[in-house]
């Protein structure tokens, strides 16, 4: 099957890399394909449009620039806090930091300097600004369900008493 505009399942393996390097920043390879449903911002919208007119069974190159993966850094994310906030946090240059934002989803920072008063911290995804090169292979690509379009899961919504299978701890 050829993947369309949306509401086609498709199953990847997948690895990435910054593009212009040779290290490997994600990668399933060996493990489950990442499934997902187009046209439902589940994936980066680079990697998504760039499916579009794939098959099941081709394999690719894929480039994807900065503002179509995660962005181009906003400057307005990094932030200086005072270092009282980090009380028993053992503070490290580059170390990666999870807390809770405004909204209640978990926010990922990294630590990029810090003295005895404040910590200089990004908000900005890990990869935001950088072009990413996806070496890929489309292992599966089929209609989604009515349930599936529904819901935005692959496998239809959770039933009564079951799991959406996720992992997501549904039930």
């Amino acid at each position: 099957m050829t993947i369309t505009n949306e509401n086609c399942v498709v199953g990847i393996e997948y690895e990435v890399k910054e593009a212009g390097t040779t290290e490997v920043v994600d990668s399933n390879k060996g493990g489950q394909p990442l499934e997902f449903i187009i046209g439902k911002g589940q994936i980066i919208p680079g990697l998504e449009k760039a499916l579009v007119g794939m098959t099941e069974g081709e394999s690719g190159d894929i480039m994807v620039n900065a503002g179509e993966a995660y962005g181009d850094i906003n400057p307005e994310a990094m932030q200086t806090l005072p270092k009282d906030q980090f009380e028993g946090v053992d503070l490290v240059e580059g170390m990666t930091l999870y807390g809770q934002g405004e909204d209640g989803q978990t926010v990922q920072v990294i630590v990029k300097s810090f003295d005895d008063k404040e910590v200089n911290v990004d908000f900005n995804h890990p990869l935001a600004g950088k072009d990413l090169m996806f070496s890929l292979s489309v292992l599966s690509a089929r209609e989604a369900t009515a349930d599936e379009i529904s819901s935005g899961v692959v496998g239809g919504p959770a039933e009564e008493g079951g799991s959406c299978g996720t992992g997501c701890g549904c039930h």
